[in-house]
């Protein structure tokens, strides 16, 4: 996972959204798709771009693909930002 891809995935507000809905569990494509006025190409764009940055993984079930929130990719954005916040803190010490 590079952190380019990730950022880029989350520039997108409606990737944004699709993550916020996938923090309550597992939801089909058509599940995430009936939250929006747009294709089902367009709901799988959103899904594969996420899915190469590392943000949601995919399972199947019989007949149907679940996409599930990846944390630990959020939590190693969030330490990494903490790191950040936490060396200008030092600067300012100096």
């Amino acid at each position: 996972m590079a952190f380019a891809d990730t950022f880029k995935a989350l520039s997108d507000p409606v990737r944004r959204q699709i993550l916020e809905l996938l923090k309550n569990g597992p939801l089909s494509a058509g599940d995430i798709g009936a939250h929006f006025d747009m294709t089902g190409a367009t709901i799988s764009y959103h899904l594969k771009i996420l899915k190469q940055a590392g943000l949601v993984f995919e399972s199947r079930e019989k007949n149907f693909i679940y996409y599930q929130l990846n944390t630990s990719v959020l939590e190693e954005i969030l330490l990494w930002i903490s790191t950040i916040k936490g060396g200008d803190t030092d600067v300012e010490s100096q």
